[in-house]
Parts: C-alpha cells; structure tokens; sequence
C-alpha cells in the first residue's frame, strides 16, 4: 500500500513537472536584426502578444550579420533574418540560405520591393534625400542630381557618413543604375569635394549648423528630428530628387526565413506579421518614420508621402555589396 502510494505521488510529480516544462519552453524564433533595435523592441512585443510566439533578438549590422549567417551556414541558430538595406540580403540569397516565402507573407508587398526569387521580402523603405541649409544654398542651385555632386562646382559643401550601410546602400545603387566607371568617378568626385562624418545624425547637425552647406542621408533623420524638436534640423529643409534619379533611390529593408531554421512556421508567422496590415500600422505608428510598403499603410503627415517619390526601378536582389566595399575602399573611404 506504502509502496503504491509513492509510486502514483511520483508519477503526479512527474506530470506536474512535464507540464511546468512545457509551459516554459512554449514556441519561439531567433531573429538576427540588422534593423534598429529600438524598432524592433516595439513591434516583437505585438507578434509575441499576438501569437504566444517568443522572440529573440540578436541585434547587428547589415553586413556584419550577413557574414555571420554565411559563415554559420546550415549550422546557424537563426529563424530569420532582418537587414536595413538589401544588399545584406542578397549576400545571404546569393549564399542559398534563404528559405522561399509563402504567399501570405509577399502578398500584401508590391512586386518592385521584393525579389522575383520569393525568398525574402521588404517590408518598410527609406528614401535617399538630400539636407540643406538655406541661408548657405538657394533651392535653385541644388544639383539636379546626386551625382552631380561630384562636379568642382560643390567643392566643400557636401557632407556624408561613408561607412555605414545606408550610404553604402546608396552607392551600390549607383552602381546598380551606372555602372563601375561612373561610380568609381562619382566616389572620387566625393572624396575630393566632401566632408565625412561618422554617422548620419552627425551629417545633419553639420548641416543645421552651418559646417555643411548639404548633406546625404535618408529621410526620416530629418523628419524625426522635426517630429521631436527641431533642435539639429530647424536651420534645414530637406530635399527628394526625382525622376528616377539615383539620388531618387529608394533602400528596401527585408525580411527573410532562414532554410536552416527549426522553426519554419513559426518564422514564417513573424515575417507575415511584419507585412500584414496590422504589422505595418505598427511600423508607421512607431518613432521610426520609415515607408511601410504594404499599400493599406501611410505614414502620417508631414512625410512625404510615398506614392509622390519617383525612384529609379532596380531589382532588390541586384545590388551588389561586395564591390561597393571594393570600389569604396579604393577611394579611400573604407
């Protein structure tokens, strides 16, 4: 009797222990952001309330990140992958690590901000505009295009941040849109008419404070400023070029499940949230002001809208990382 009661007391315990177990250890998905982290602090919280689906964010830069997942390979502990700018995702569709992405999870983004491969897909965008300071440039004597800013005409009145993704994003745009040669002249151009800054908020004090007469950059740096107070970006305007101009371009971040992941459905939830209507409304709510590229979607004024930007067409897949560093780094920036 003794021994039966122990036994049937260990096998509840045991049950009991199970249960707590899985309680515990529900679903989750390791997410590699190459995003901004404070975005992502806001919008995985919504996913996890939403579905009861953990998510861990490992925070990185673009290409950083993409090195990492092509060196981990099919041994890499990550479900998704999520970047700035495309190029770090082309990397990683180039290496073949990408899993194809279900209709549900494309379907609400246009064509032009996806690759035709299915693999991955953008879910917000950036435009390349252009900071000035009216009281050192009339609007009529911007340049017409971006690369006319490699012209002795703008001799020490342009400033950039060459070194993070975002202005490599918008070379390799470039170099996408006009080849090598220009590109390779347009960088020398820039090193000897530009100052170089560390960081894109640096770019847009120089510019405010008069160190700059412009400054390239996206447009949401000046729009938060103003949206906050005004404090690096009051003495400015900004400027979109149009026409399909490569100043036009238009830096997709994008969203992809990784084929090694032991959490395919799971990952492939979250990438359907980041496009879906209620995904997307997070995202245009959020402090970023970035473009959400699901149509239903707008951000609120003062932005421009999205559907008054006249990019340049480009495949997002097309963009090649690896000979920007090249050609950067032969013009003296890397």
């Amino acid at each position: 009797m003794k021994r039966s009661t122990v036994v049937v007391s260990l096998l509840l315990l045991t049950s009991v222990a199970a249960s707590g177990c899985s309680g515990d250890d529900g679903p989750s998905i390791t997410v590699y952001n190459a995003q901004h982290e404070q975005l992502l602090e806001e919008i995985a919280p919504l996913f996890e309330e939403e579905t009861g689906i953990e998510v861990e964010l490992r925070n990185g830069k673009d290409a950083e990140m993409a090195a990492q997942l092509v060196q981990e390979g099919d041994a890499s502990p990550a479900d998704v992958f999520l970047t700035e700018n495309s190029p770090a995702m082309s990397a990683v569709e180039r290496a073949g690590l990408f899993a194809e992405l279900g209709e549900e999870a494309t379907a609400a983004i246009p064509e032009q901000y996806r690759p035709t491969s299915g693999l991955w897909t953008g879910f917000v965008a950036r435009s390349t505009v252009l900071f000035y300071n009216p009281d050192l440039v009339d609007e009529a004597d911007l340049p017409e295009s971006i690369l006319d800013l490699a012209d002795p005409a703008y001799d020490g009145l342009v400033s950039f941040s060459p070194t993070g993704a975002d202005f490599q994003a918008i070379v390799a745009a470039v170099l996408e849109l006009e080849g090598e040669d220009a590109t390779r002249a347009w960088l020398a151009g820039l090193q000897a008419n530009g100052t170089v800054y560390d960081g894109n908020n640096v770019v847009l004090e120089s510019v405010n404070a008069g160190e700059s007469a412009m400054g390239i950059a996206y447009h949401y740096y000046w729009y938060r400023d103003q949206a906050e107070s005004g404090e690096v970006s009051d003495n400015t305007e900004v400027h979109f070029f149009g026409d399909q101009d490569p100043g036009a371009f238009l830096s997709v971040s994008g969203a992809g499940v990784l084929a090694s992941s032991d959490n395919p459905t799971e990952a492939e939830q979250f990438v359907e949230f980041l496009t879906s209507e209620e995904g997307q409304q997070a995202l245009a709510d959020s402090y970023a002001l970035e473009y959400p590229l699901n149509p239903a979607v707008q951000l609120a004024p003062p932005v421009k809208p999205l559907s008054e930007l006249q990019p340049p067409v480009i495949n997002v897949s097309d963009l090649d990382g690896d000979t920007v560093v090249d050609l950067m780094t032969e013009a003296g920036f890397l």
